[in-house]
């Protein structure tokens, strides 16, 4: 369930998660592409065309952060989706199981200093789309989490995972 750093052959630092849904692909798929559904778990919006080579937006809801540009890299439904997110690479991968989907998500981090905080974040995200998936009312409430998980992943990751905090204004929602 928690997500694990790793080196890629290109030199920058990965975090890659891996989580089964009971759900089938085609809902999966559903919540992490469309707007309706991203809204109740993904930490910004994904505003532009789901295409490959389409220019984005990600906004923060209420503002919190400034909003930032990116780019969807690939776009296959229902069984992947790439884009970069900002700096980051991010890709998520659907794999069918016998009794739901298997869902990975690889975060390639500009920086390892950040590894710690944002392997939180996605590992808050991911239970926050758990939660979203089983029909929760609240599902980002499943999201409060992150202070407690991102004491993990600094013991797990190292130090050097851990040179850059949390965002400004961040503080009062985890």
């Amino acid at each position: 369930m928690y997500g694990t750093l790793e080196r890629r052959d290109d030199g920058r630092w990965q975090l890659r998660f891996t989580r089964v849904f009971h759900h089938p692909p085609e809902k999966v798929w559903r919540a992490i592409t469309e707007p309706e559904h991203l809204a109740h778990w993904f930490p910004t919006t994904i505003e532009g065309e789901r295409a490959a080579d389409a220019a984005l937006r990600f906004s923060f809801p209420e503002d919190r952060f400034p909003a930032f540009e990116g780019e969807m890299i690939a776009y296959e439904p229902p069984t992947a989706m790439e884009l970069r997110w900002g700096p980051d690479l991010l890709r998520l991968e659907l794999r069918a199981t016998a009794g739901g989907t298997e869902l990975t998500l690889l975060d390639a981090l500009e920086e390892q200093g950040k590894a710690a905080r944002d392997g939180a974040g996605w590992h808050t995200c991911l239970d926050g789309l758990q939660a979203t998936l089983d029909g929760a009312e609240r599902p980002r409430a499943e999201m409060d989490r992150w202070h407690e998980v991102h004491d993990r992943y600094v013991e797990e990751f190292g130090p050097e995972a851990a040179t850059i905090g949390i965002p400004e204004g961040l503080e009062a929602y985890g």
